[in-house]
């Protein structure tokens, strides 16, 4: 997503496409000794969609990481409270000045090929995402130097202190240590190779990628074999697959039977409030988006109730800025009711009549298109006409970075720092600034807040930036949506998390 990390997201969660090198539809990839057979089994998983690539520096795309997670390592990660804890590094310190930090590595630490992963690793992972520019680069902008003194120590130097330093290193994999060897041949695409519990055993296109048991792993070795991913776009499809024992989970379960799964007897479902959010962008470089009346004019024709609970049947809440109820950075502004007359009003203010505006979705993502609907008839009360552009993905995030859009709807998932809210996206020089919003106090605002080290301050700050980007609708927000998965009875060890991390290293299935 717009991503995130996943963002879809986050963030994330928006995403660069890059296309699957080498492989086309039936087309497999194998890794030479991956035979993914032993006691433990192998877990069926169902996504969505298929990756765009595993390389985790490139890829943006949730459907990536949902795979990336359980291959790649990072220094730091986040624990099922999103608070940092060792993963990569065993311990690390600051100096008084808190400009720079050095972090300790677990030793003995190989990639899944058996070379051994050293603080040069860290080191070339992190000077590849700064001097390529990659999508992660921004995580980076306070950093002025990474060095490796010896094979288990890397030093940080800062310039300025960086509060959000562990969540930029460990929030999710599209900051993983990755292999030089690995980049440089350019099978990263298909078969990355990382320090994680799980290796790719082979990929095809268009169909699954399948998983095996990393044995050099690390910590405690998977109790399961391996983990195929099938790519099932039709929720429904997927739902009966789970129950027809085809796949052991899935989070692709229709939003309209969760609430009524939620108590199934042959299935576990989880539901649980996650860090993400849905908005709907609309293009400043194109006229007459670039007047804040006519933005404003669309944020008041909204009913978001309705947009909610056409796209998540309730399982999402309602928010008119980005940062959900459950953080202690959220901050309470809605001030956009639904308000036709206000909206009209705005219109004619900014000299607008008989608008036409192209709104872009994608059917990987089924509730944008449903929430367009929705969007397209409550526009038409204010004498908006929205012509509804559906896309698959790769057209979609082709469209999105050339500009080629008047509106957008996507989300941004698997955000843990307010910084990831809002940095890349509402920064004139943000990464993901792809609607093109400016506007120099956010920036200021922003800057300061990524090096503000009292939480008080800083809050302060973000609530600033929070207000502006609501009144400018850089954004407008729509809703915060739950996270929704099942899972088969024989499948144990597995929690549901608001970050969306999909980690089945501790999953078990039984005999």
């Amino acid at each position: 997503m717009s991503s995130t990390r996943f963002r879809l997201a986050g963030a994330t969660f928006t995403l660069m496409l890059v296309a699957v090198a080498g492989c086309t539809t039936g087309e497999g990839v194998d890794v030479d000794g991956a035979d993914g057979a032993s006691a433990g089994g192998v877990l069926n998983a169902a996504i969505g969609g298929e990756p765009d690539q595993l390389d985790p520096h490139k890829t943006s795309a949730y459907y990536s990481f949902q795979v990336l997670e359980n291959v790649y390592d990072t220094l730091v990660e986040p624990d099922a409270n999103l608070e940092m804890q060792p993963a990569l590094a065993t311990e690390w310190t600051t100096s008084d000045d808190q400009l720079t930090w050095t972090f300790t590595l677990r030793e003995g630490v190989t990639f899944s090929d058996g070379s051994p992963l050293t603080a040069e690793d860290v080191v070339y992972s992190y000077t590849r995402i700064i001097d390529e520019k990659l999508n992660t680069a921004y995580k980076f902008s306070t950093v002025t130097s990474v060095t490796a003194p010896d094979p288990t120590t890397v030093v940080i130097a800062l310039t300025a202190p960086t509060p959000n330093l562990l969540a930029n290193l460990g929030g999710f994999k599209g900051v993983a240590i990755v292999q030089k060897a690995n980049i440089e041949s350019g099978e990263v695409t298909t078969k990355p190779v990382g320090s994680g519990p799980f290796a790719i055993g082979s990929y095809t296109s268009g169909d699954s990628i399948r998983l095996v048991r990393n044995d050099n792993y690390w910590g405690e070795k998977p109790k399961v074999d391996g983990v195929n991913f099938t790519f099932v776009s039709d929720p429904t499809v997927a739902l009966q697959n789970l129950r027809g024992g085809e796949v052991h989970w899935t989070d692709n379960l229709p939003p309209q039977q969760v609430p009524a799964l939620l108590d199934a007897d042959d299935l576990t479902v989880r539901s649980v409030p996650s860090t993400d959010y849905w908005y709907l962008a609309l293009n400043q470089a194109r006229k007459p988006f670039d007047n804040v009346a006519v933005r404003r004019a669309i944020a008041f024709a909204l009913d978001r109730e309705a947009i909610t609970k056409a796209a998540k049947f309730g399982l999402a809440t309602v928010n008119q800025t980005a940062i959900p109820q459950n953080s202690a950075y959220h901050y309470e502004y809605a001030p956009y009711t639904h308000d036709v007359n206000q909206a009209r009003q705005l219109l004619d203010q900014a000299g607008v009549s008989g608008l036409t505006l192209d709104l872009m979705v994608t059917t990987e993502y089924p509730e944008t298109v449903t929430a367009a609907q929705v969007i397209a008839s409550q526009l038409a009360g204010v004498g908006v006409t929205v012509k509804i552009r559906t896309l698959d993905f790769a057209q979609w995030l082709d469209e999105q970075g050339n500009g080629n859009f008047d509106a957008f709807m996507l989300g941004w998932l698997g955000n843990i720092d307010p910084d990831e809210f809002y940095y890349a996206q509402h920064h004139s020089g943000g990464t993901f600034n792809f609607h093109k919003y400016a506007n120099p106090t956010v920036d200021r605002l922003l800057d300061q807040a990524r090096t503000e080290t009292d939480q008080g301050a800083r809050k302060q700050r973000y609530e600033q930036v929070a207000k502006q980007i609501v009144d400018d609708a850089s954004y407008i927000y729509l809703y915060n949506p739950d996270v929704a998965q099942g899972w088969s009875s024989g499948l144990t060890g597995y929690e549901v998390r608001t970050d969306r991390a999909i980690r089945f290293r501790d999953a078990a299935l039984a005999k």
